[in-house]
């Protein structure tokens, strides 16, 4: 998959990740295609850190891997007893103390967070694998791009582990709680047709025109005012945890400050 950010200087190029901004638009890009962008803490490290090196005109970010693969998971490293240099290993998170495991893992959380923001869209262009850790990277975005050889897989269960970092909640909402403990508890794969049918991808796309296309789909959110996108993120994203009444409510305040800002009659 050919680099669209190769041209700009980088914000940021570290453990994996590189950050480009064009104006309006950030491309976050895992560079590490000869081990199929498998992820380190390092590599989370680097992704909350370009969250936090977003400019203020950045309205979209797009997500990318390098290679044929988008991301293979977590690197294997992490499951041998010594782990990563320079970090703890599993076994070593095993025999801590409560509160220091679930600050570590707190931490790791982090990096997925952030695309979430409801100043920006974030949009992942997936293609190949994206299996544990990146499935669950992809379902940190708003929307998803999948190239029609996307191969979606959450091996976390299989391991005798459990999805930790913050796929549950998005794929839950995206699939329905059935289908979702089917998908994690098999580890199965989920291919393009099923992604978009079951409304875990947006669409799909020859893996040639996953690039493109994405431009296209920017361009469209670029297109409407920016802060009407702020506030219909935000009331989208806060929808399944109000009541029928309390999501009326929102749609009026939330209205009534678009109208007022149009107006130009502030607060």
């Amino acid at each position: 998959m050919a680099s669209p950010d190769q041209d700009l200087v980088p914000v940021l190029d570290k453990d994996g990740v590189r950050l480009t901004v064009d104006d309006a638009i950030a491309t976050v890009t895992l560079t590490n295609p000869a081990k199929r962008n498998a992820q380190s803490p390092a590599l989370w490290r680097a992704l909350t850190e370009a969250g936090r090196r977003l400019p203020g005109t950045v309205r979209v970010v797009v997500l990318r891997g390098e290679g044929t693969s988008f991301s293979a998971g977590l690197d294997r490293q992490a499951f041998t007893p010594e782990g990563f240099d320079g970090e703890p290993s599993f076994i070593d998170l095993a025999r801590g103390a409560d509160a220091e495991l679930d600050a570590t893992i707190a931490e790791y959380q982090e990096a997925f967070t952030w695309w979430r923001r409801s100043d920006i869209v974030s949009v992942a262009a997936v293609q190949g694998h994206a299996i544990g850790a990146g499935f669950q990277l992809a379902l940190a975005c708003d929307l998803r791009v999948v190239a029609d050889d996307v191969q979606f897989a959450m091996r976390e269960t299989s391991l005798g582990l459990v999805p930790d970092l913050t796929g549950t909640h998005p794929l839950v909402g995206l699939v329905g709680y059935a289908r979702a403990l089917e998908i994690c508890v098999t580890g199965r794969f989920v291919m393009a047709e099923e992604a978009v049918n079951t409304g875990l991808a947006n669409l799909a796309v020859p893996a040639d025109q996953l690039d493109a296309t994405v431009r296209d789909l920017v361009s469209a959110v670029l297109a409407a005012p920016r802060d009407a996108v702020v506030e219909t993120k935000a009331l989208l994203r806060g929808a399944q945890d109000r009541t029928y009444e309390e999501q009326r409510a929102a749609e009026r305040q939330s209205q009534a400050r678009r109208l007022r800002d149009l107006a130009g009659i502030g607060d």
